[in-house]
């Protein structure tokens, strides 16, 4: 049986090919999956995507129409599929519930040190020869308020590098985290977490009751020289009140690995192309603000997890079995 998969990166690529090998035939696609993408799955029983594939109802209709049977997502989030819709078409969907929460807590880090310090703006003036210390001033984060939205596996990831630094943990969870209590963290409730953080980050999952969970008010809370880190996923924070803030001169620092209308763009080489987003365009005019391309889990370690635990769940649906991350069974 050959597997199509879809939005896979070359980096990807033989990572993929090498989980399957021995199993299946796999056939990669660069293109994501959407409408228009969609028609390329016939035949294929078993379709592979990635996080920023489109499974709508009409997407999920031609598949099932195609001959597809199963999809098998290669990510934890799953907030891109109506599942509704694949459980009528008697779709089975299976997810990676887990793979190293290391790579995304040291990219959070990674983003925190480097607006916190300006790296961006710093290596793009020393590659034109320019060494001036003007405007690159940062923080010690050592002594910092830590504020952790979100203290599952990543996020307990996430205090540990920070108390390893020397920080003071605030967290806010619907359940505590005996690990984080155990480095010193404090529950607290989500405004006092805003108001008395100096760097704040999301580790939390995409929800109808997280939707926006940062939105204008929240960003009011927030001291005027915060830094606010989102490397879970864009809809947590409403853009357009954070473009808004930003414009009132609030905020010492803003890294984003993701946004909240990021399909269709990241991942994807737009450079020569005209971007019509303009919120997003205004949004990186910012020199505090710093936006990768949905990198955070993009380490070997964590792919490869990723692409074992994808080939694995197509073998549970070959052989009728469910594990943690079946979405939809088989019927």
């Amino acid at each position: 049986m050959e597997i199509l998969a879809y939005g896979v990166q070359a980096d990807e690529k033989p990572l993929i090919e090498l989980a399957f090998e021995g199993r299946h035939g796999v056939h990669c696609l660069e293109v994501c999956l959407d409408p228009d993408t969609a028609s390329l799955a016939a035949g294929h029983e078993v379709v592979s995507t990635s996080v920023n594939a489109r499974l709508d109802a009409a997407v999920l209709r031609t598949l099932a129409a195609g001959g597809t049977r199963m999809i098998a997502q290669r990510s934890t989030g799953f907030n891109n599929i109506d599942l509704g819709v694949a459980a009528e078409l008697g779709l089975t969907i299976a997810r990676v519930s887990y793979y190293s929460p290391h790579a995304v807590a040291e990219f959070a880090w990674t983003l925190a040190l480097a607006v916190n310090r300006r790296i961006a703006r710093a290596a793009n003036r020393t590659r034109e020869f320019d060494f001036r210390l003007d405007g690159l001033m940062g923080q010690d984060i050592h002594g910092m308020t830590v504020g952790v939205v979100g203290t599952g596996k990543i996020g307990e990831c996430f205090a540990r590098i920070g108390s390893g630094f020397g920080t003071t943990l605030l967290g806010w969870d619907v359940a505590e985290n005996p690990a984080c209590l155990d480095l010193g963290m404090k529950y607290t409730s989500l405004d006092h977490l805003l108001a008395e953080s100096d760097l704040i980050t999301l580790h939390v999952p995409l929800l109808p009751d997280t939707h926006h969970l940062i939105d204008g008010s929240a960003l009011q809370r927030m001291k005027p020289e915060a830094i606010l880190i989102n490397s879970s996923r864009g809809g947590l924070v409403d853009t357009a009140a954070l473009v808004e803030t930003l414009r009132a001169g609030r905020l010492g620092g803003v890294g984003l690995d993701v946004y909240e209308e990021e399909t269709g763009l990241f991942s994807f080489d737009k450079s020569l192309e005209v971007v019509t987003d303009d919120t997003l365009a205004r949004l990186m005019t910012f020199p505090q603000v710093l936006v990768t391309s949905h990198q955070a889990y993009f380490t070997r370690t964590a792919v490869t997890q990723i692409v074992e635990a994808t080939a694995r769940n197509v073998d549970d649906f070959l052989n009728g079995r469910r594990s943690e991350n079946t979405l939809i069974p088989r019927d």
